[in-house]
């Protein structure tokens, strides 16, 4: 039988999760379109705090696409090899980036439909650039939002698809990007996958883990 938080509770658990976390925004160091997607990209299976560690000095060397484009591989391996799958990232980056300058003349393109078609970019991705590039309403689901929202009853699925149409469903429209960050921010600051501190959390009474 689905556990879930009650309808009625949702926006209370968003409000609750606002009071815990209002500094609640996007880790990703960036100051443009295109260093955000790059950014993105390279944050699959690591942590922010790492990405943002090389980043400087990639876009310090290639600020643009047209920059990245023309990279030596071997070369963006050497600036990102302290993040998780930093070959396949630095490949897909620079194929990324002749994408952008071939098919959308340097630019980051504002629909799911291109950003995923470009090299390294899945939904999750397409969905982080959406939102927090085009201000265009999206649930990013990554390991924190997926844990975090199946762990506390906003959601009971066993897949990220299945958790970004539950939260797309149960949160309204107006407050996906802002629950998004919500979520994220709980995952690393309080519900820890190991250790969750439910005594530290104001949703200790809403929970679906903690009144088991």
């Amino acid at each position: 039988m689905s556990r879930l938080v009650k309808d009625p509770q949702v926006n209370e658990v968003l409000n609750l999760l606002e009071q815990m976390h209002p500094e609640a925004k996007c880790a990703l160091n960036h100051r443009n379109l295109f260093e955000l997607i790059v950014a993105v990209a390279l944050s699959a299976q690591t942590t922010d705090v790492s990405v943002n560690k090389v980043t400087p000095a990639l876009f310090d060397k290639y600020p643009t696409a047209q920059d990245l484009a023309s990279a030596d591989v071997a070369d963006v391996e050497e600036m990102i090899r302290t993040i998780g799958l930093y070959k396949n990232k630095a490949k897909n980056i620079i194929a990324m980036a002749k994408m952008l300058v071939e098919e959308y003349d340097s630019e980051v393109p504002s629909t799911r439909e291109e950003l995923t078609k470009l090299p390294g970019v899945g939904r999750k991705t397409a969905n982080v650039v959406l939102a927090e590039g085009f201000g265009e309403p999206a649930i990013a689901v990554d390991t924190h939002v997926f844990r975090v929202a199946n762990r506390i009853g906003l959601t009971d699925e066993k897949d990220v698809a299945g958790t970004e149409r539950v939260l797309m469903e149960r949160i309204p429209r107006d407050k996906w990007i802002r629950a998004h960050h919500l979520i994220i921010f709980h995952g690393r600051k309080c519900c820890d996958a190991r250790r969750p501190k439910c005594d530290e959390c104001l949703l200790s009474k809403l929970c679906i883990y903690n009144t088991k």
